[in-house]
């Protein structure tokens, strides 16, 4: 084995083993806890985007609709029809998948910003019709009816840890994923579409088709999330998992860490999620959307500096330290 590969694969398994044992740490600390978890949601979400946005070079800011559609369908197959979460994860998967093709047949004739503005418009719409109809809650949203707590109905009251695992277990088997991805035929193609489309469709594939696919990996991904998130809250509205900040967050945590990289969005995540939840404790009510102050300089210098992203970053930082430890030639 390369010996990169395994110094590389060692640093993952050491990370991991940590997060595994994070919790016996923070255990006491519920805010500490809470702030984990999120991070590891959001990560995976970010991951999400990563497959159309940064694979496929498809920049979509209307990715909270398939988020909230599978919060949506979790929820609704809860309360109306009292369906376990476990047998309603296919469900919440398929309908943001099915709509994520549906909404992409049109969307992939747009190119640049008509096409983000398309996804904006969509989203926008969702979350319209969501706040007027009745029969999922309209405006006041869905309560998920507190069950025996457990595995076996994904609901933790005492203790919260278990959502940490099942955060962290998504974002692994995801993770897991992308990496796979990346190193497949279709990750070859969706980088080259991302590239050269014109070139791609010259030599006989269909651009229009393998963006069909990452928009269904990715509404995927987040439609599995949009679950975890209401078996964690058991409450849900329209702006909860709808609303557009959901959509621009998921953008932000992999632009932020490195779009087209695997851990872009877990760097992402760890940098953004902690500055919202400690800025919003810091000024309360009277820095409100303090925030999303912050993302926006960062965003700016990221834009202007670095536009690799924190991975980058690190990548020049590790090239500069490697060029001044290698023997000067005489």
């Amino acid at each position: 084995m390369n010996r990169s590969l395994l110094v590389a694969l060692l640093l993952v398994l050491a990370g991991l083993a940590a997060l595994l044992l994070l919790p016996l740490a923070i255990a006491h600390r519920p805010f500490e806890l809470r702030m984990a978890t999120l991070i590891f949601l959001f990560a995976t979400m970010g991951q999400a985007w990563n497959v159309l946005g940064g694979y496929g070079g498809q920049i979509s800011i209307g990715h909270g609709l398939y988020f909230g559609l599978g919060a949506y369908t979790s929820a609704v197959l809860s309360v109306k029809f009292g369906v376990n979460p476990w047998l309603g994860l296919p469900l919440a998967v398929a309908v943001p998948t099915v709509c994520a093709v549906v909404v992409g047949v049109p969307c992939f004739r747009l190119r640049g910003h008509y096409f983000v503005i398309a996804t904006l418009v969509v989203a926008e719409s969702v979350f319209q019709l969501f706040t007027v109809w009745e029969w999922v809650g309209g405006a006041t949203g869905i309560e998920i009816p507190v069950k025996p707590e457990g595995w076996l109905n994904m609901q933790f009251h005492r203790d919260k840890t278990p959502y940490y695992y099942l955060a962290l277990g998504l974002l692994v088997l995801v993770t897991a994923g992308v990496w796979w991805l990346s190193r497949s035929r279709l990750g070859f193609l969706l980088r080259a579409v991302r590239d050269d489309e014109a070139a791609v469709k010259s030599l006989g594939f269909s651009p229009g088709t393998y963006k069909s696919i990452a928009m269904a990996i990715s509404a995927a991904i987040m439609g599995a999330a949009g679950l975890v998130h209401v078996q964690y809250v058991l409450f849900i509205d329209p702006f909860s998992v709808l609303g557009l900040h959901i959509s621009v967050l998921v953008a932000l945590f992999a632009i932020l860490g490195g779009s087209g990289t695997l851990f872009g969005p877990l760097l992402g995540a760890a940098v953004l999620v902690p500055l919202s939840e400690y800025s919003r404790i810091t000024f309360s009510g009277s820095g409100r959307n303090v925030d999303l102050l912050i993302y926006g300089f960062l965003i700016m210098v990221i834009a202007a500096y670095q536009p690799d992203g924190l991975v980058g970053w690190i990548r020049r930082l590790a090239g500069s330290a490697r060029r001044s430890r290698a023997p000067t030639q005489g």
